[in-house]
């Protein structure tokens, strides 16, 4: 199991994997605006792994939609 199913149908379009990344670390800026270093820490972090897997090395699930085959 893994921490994020990115071959769900849910991150399919790309402005939802923009918006969840694009959430993360504005929440961690926030949080670094009110001075609460740790959490700006956890939120930038959650920030970056999902920039990695939503973003950076996200492959178009293939056959699960009925359309490939």
């Amino acid at each position: 199991m893994r921490i994020l199913e990115t071959d769900h149908p849910f991150f399919r379009p790309l402005w939802v994997r923009v918006a969840i990344v694009v959430v993360a670390f504005a929440w961690a800026a926030f949080e670094f605006s009110h001075g609460e270093g740790v959490w700006a820490l956890v939120f930038g972090a959650i920030g970056s792994y999902c920039a990695w897997a939503l973003l950076i090395s996200y492959r178009t699930p293939e056959g699960k939609d009925g359309q490939n085959g």
